[in-house]
């Protein structure tokens, strides 16, 4: 009986409609995992994952005509010393003739080929000249791909920024321009070396430019030329090196350190036929080493005939006064190279067409005037104390570097000569920058 009513009641859900369907469907699979995006190593992409994919260049019809732009900058590349410009320009207009709207791929594709362009077109005019030194970290131009592509991207106006970034600034701009107008299409080594070190100069604000090509001091206030005076920089010698730094303060009736070579080929000398007179007479003293917290010892106590062996056995500086080498100011900036600006007592050879006369650092033709343009139109205060150090209200950076070329009243290309040596030889501006003359600073 009980298995009577057992196969009445499997017959009955077999005649139930769907049944047999039910017991042949297999278990459904369980859910597909969801694609993870890895953060791909390439900079330029790392860029666009972050973000999204937010784009850049195809965001709307004014940022397309902007890459457009891109294309024509970089077929121009080769005057900057790009050589790599015509190949990527050719890549960015087939990128954008495959970007169709409503294509995502072919979209997200072309951002990333015009991304990467334009990075590695910015980082190539942002790559310092060899020889360059940087006082100060935050002056170093900065190439990061995400930073450059950043500021690419919150420009509310695309195609100016692409103009602006690539003109560097107002000096590199005018050298360029000059030899496209000559009828360059491509640097030679004069005109490469020449852009490499101008491109070192901020686009904007407040600076001073000493140029060891034509020995100029230029004060910039807003990207503008406000103020210049002649400067007398370094033999070909002992040139003056190329320096970013920034100036924070000045020294007022400052001593003046002699260096080791000049005590012992004049300080040495003088002594041994005048004897102490001689150090009077010329304001010079004798100290016990060269720290702080040096004293003055009886010249007595040298024995002068040594240093022609070794000069660096004795320290001897000159007293602030009428025969002081720096005349009554000295202003220092970081480096690391023993170079500063100075004012001096023989002001004749401002008369000079050619000033490559010292033997590094650099002399100012009017060391009140830059200081007031430094300190706001403020005078420097009447003092009679030695070394006063007079901070300024805010540190206004300074750059030194070496133009040889410049546009002529035609708009042409012209060369001003090459004290130097440099141009088209970047191992002797390296040089510059590593070699420690003795004679820095000396009259």
């Amino acid at each position: 009986m009980n298995k009577l009513l057992l196969s009445t009641t499997i017959l009955a859900l077999l005649a139930v409609p769907g049944a047999a369907e039910a017991r042949k469907k297999p278990k459904s699979a369980p859910p597909a995992p969801a694609v993870v995006r890895v953060a791909p190593t390439d900079p330029v992409e790392l860029y666009y994952f972050q973000r999204g994919d937010a784009p850049i260049w195809l965001r709307s019809d004014a940022t397309r005509a902007a890459a457009s732009r891109l294309s024509t900058l970089l077929r121009r590349a080769p005057i900057d010393g790009f050589a790599a410009g015509p190949a990527l320009a050719a890549d960015v207009d087939a990128a954008l003739a495959a970007a169709v709207p409503g294509n995502a791929a072919a979209m997200r594709d072309a951002e990333l080929r015009l991304s990467k362009a334009w990075v590695a077109y910015v980082q190539y005019l942002r790559t310092p000249p060899k020889g360059m030194v940087y006082g100060y970290e935050m002056l170093a131009p900065h190439s990061r791909p995400d930073q450059i592509l950043l500021t690419t991207a919150a420009s509310p106006d695309l195609g100016a920024a692409l103009t602006r970034m690539s003109d560097v600034n107002p000096v590199y701009r005018s050298l360029r321009d000059a030899a496209l107008a000559s009828g360059m299409t491509s640097a030679d080594p004069a005109l490469l070396s020449n852009l490499e070190r101008a491109r070192v100069l901020p686009s904007s604000g407040r600076y001073a430019l000493i140029d060891a090509g034509n020995a100029m001091l230029t004060m910039y206030e807003n990207g503008q030329a406000v103020d210049r005076m002649k400067v007398i920089v370094g033999m070909p010698d002992t040139p003056t090196p190329m320096i970013a730094s920034i100036i924070h303060y000045a020294y007022l009736n400052p001593y003046w350190e002699v260096p080791p070579a000049l005590t012992k080929r004049i300080i040495a000398p003088g002594v041994l036929k005048g004897g102490d007179a001689y150090l009077k007479r010329n304001g010079y003293e004798v100290m016990t080493n060269w720290t702080n917290e040096a004293t003055v010892v009886p010249a007595s106590e040298v024995n002068w005939a040594a240093l022609a062996k070794d000069p660096g056995l004795v320290r001897v500086r000159q007293r602030p006064g009428p025969l002081n080498s720096l005349a009554g100011m000295k202003i220092p900036f970081p480096s690391g190279q023993d170079i500063f600006l100075h004012d001096t007592l023989d002001k004749s050879k401002f008369a000079k067409t050619d000033r490559h006369l010292s033997n590094g650092c650099v002399r100012l033709e009017d060391a009140q005037r830059f200081y007031r343009w430094l300190h706001g139109n403020a005078p420097a205060p009447q003092t009679k104390e030695a070394d006063v150090l007079v901070k300024l209200p805010q540190g206004v950076p300074i750059y030194l570097t070496y133009i040889t070329q410049e546009a002529d009243a035609g708009g042409k290309l012209a060369s001003r000569g090459d004290p130097y040596g440099w141009d088209g030889r970047p191992d002797r501006q390296l040089a510059a920058s590593t070699y420690t003359s003795p004679t820095r600073g000396a009259p």
